[in-house]
């Protein structure tokens, strides 16, 4: 075959393998590994990690796909080519065999090796070009069967699903109530913000709806499944993605049931959750076991608590803001000007704590927020055992949540606690370590603290924290 001749049938070739642009090198296998992590919970840039691609790829992926696998993950059957066997395909035709002898080589018919450098050779460059990277990449393209969702083919059941999710809301006279205005920017609304005014049926409440409605109309029917894939995956053709700020979690992407099982805060191990924590705390026989939390006001003002589980004692953390606070935005990165930043609360629980016998630092529980990072130098700095509560369970520190009842009566909500100098935090302290209680058989928590400590012939501890 002549030169010309050869450029012909590559432009004709052209014209039969149209590209949709530049190869991915990422492979279906990478895909798959990408998505079995994610299923297992793990966070998107540890997903690409895994699957050997940037996280910025792996980002892409989870926003394309809507949080949703975009593969089935079932591996693939033996009777096509994998991408090693495509490797070396390309290394025996670089070699100048013949498509008999590859097909030896390979462990396959002459037919097969003789479409695949037929069907998924490089078109670019003038010349028919065998590269495994771009084999694979036209033979996943090619597999790939895209299905005509059915809120896309069915004009009626699309307009019903709509009217639904976003249909304006009004009043008893008919006359619609639009709400604020709100512009969908891609992602999940943020807190203490306007949200959209609209029907906001739930996918279920629709699917089960259709029925009811429908009886006897078997097109008018879709699963609570589908209306999701269509909301949050791109490219089906079905839902506008805006349409997402309807419903009532307004999440702009689908988060994997894994993953919200193993929310939590990275610094809590599963070896200092509060299950972990000994008997003798439970049973308030011992004391020394403290229940510790923050109680927030006005412009992220706070205060500290710290509760001893057995007597009630109460110690105030003075937690004043950082210069610079409500003056200067935070920088990226930076420390928390509020003043309840993990090293602020750290430095003040060992300040206040240290002034206590070593009998009665046996341990500290928490609730899971980020003041309590650095809670293992705080172990090393004063011998607390730090112990964590579960997660959206307060009620794990029911004497805490208790004591911070009790102070709301001097530190109300919505209030600036920073005005608070720590004086006056030591003077309320000490109003309610020397009110009688109930609990104690009407003995002050300064008594009931002296008594176990006398009984103990154990040095007393004052009555002020």
């Amino acid at each position: 075959m002549y030169k010309h001749e050869r450029v012909a049938a590559v432009r004709q070739l052209r014209g039969k393998m149209w590209s949709p642009g530049r190869p991915s090198t990422a492979r279906r296998e990478d895909r798959v590994r990408f998505w079995e992590a994610i299923a297992r919970g793990v966070s998107t840039e540890d997903a690409a990690a895994e699957a050997g691609v940037s996280s910025a790829v792996g980002t892409r992926w989870f926003r394309d796909a809507g949080g949703m696998p975009s593969l089935t993950l079932s591996p693939v059957s033996g009777r096509y080519l994998s991408f090693a066997e495509r490797e070396e395909i390309a290394i025996l035709h670089a070699q100048k065999l013949g498509v008999r002898k590859i097909a030896c080589r390979v462990g396959r018919s002459p037919s097969t090796i003789s479409r695949e450098l037929r069907r998924n050779a490089s078109t670019r460059g003038n010349e028919l070009t065998y590269r495994a990277t771009t084999a694979q990449w036209h033979a996943e393209r090619r597999a790939s069967r895209p299905k005509v969702a059915k809120l896309a083919a069915n004009e009626r059941l699309r307009g019903y699903v709509q009217d639904r999710l976003s249909g304006t809301i009004a009043r008893s006279d008919g006359v619609a109530v639009p709400g604020p205005e709100v512009k969908f920017i891609g992602r999940r609304h943020g807190p203490r913000k306007d949200r959209r005014w609209a029907k906001a049926w739930s996918p279920e409440q629709i699917a089960n709806r259709l029925a009811v409605d429908f009886p006897d109309d078997g097109s008018m029917r879709i699963s609570h499944e589908a209306i999701y894939q269509a909301l949050f995956v791109q490219g089906r053709g079905a839902l506008k993605r805006e349409l997402v700020a309807c419903l009532r979690t307004g999440r702009a992407l689908r988060v994997p049931r894994a993953r919200t099982h193993s929310r939590g805060k990275k610094f809590v191990a599963p070896e200092i959750m509060i299950s972990q924590r000994p008997a003798e705390v439970a049973d308030r026989a011992v004391p020394g076991h403290w229940e510790g939390d923050l109680i927030l006001g006005l412009n992220r003002s706070a205060i500290g608590t710290l509760v001893e589980r057995t007597t009630r004692f109460t110690m105030l953390l003075c937690l004043p803001p950082m210069d610079g606070h409500g003056e200067q935005p935070r920088a990226k990165n930076g420390p928390p000007l509020a003043g309840h930043g993990a090293q602020a609360v750290r430095d003040e629980i060992a300040r206040v704590i240290t002034t206590l016998p070593d009998q009665l630092r046996r341990s500290l529980t928490w609730d899971q927020g980020s003041e309590m990072a650095q809670h293992a130098q705080l172990r090393i700095d004063t011998g607390l055992a730090i112990y964590f509560c579960d997660p959206h369970a307060p009620w794990q520190r029911g004497t805490n949540e208790n004591t911070n009842g009790l102070l709301r009566q001097y530190f109300p909500k919505g209030t600036d606690l920073s005005r608070h100098p720590r004086d006056d935090l030591d003077a309320v302290a000490l109003a309610l370590n020397t009110r009688p209680r109930k609990t104690l058989g009407w003995k002050t928590p300064a008594e009931a603290l002296d008594e176990l400590l006398h009984s103990g012939h154990q040095a007393s501890v004052a009555t002020t924290p």
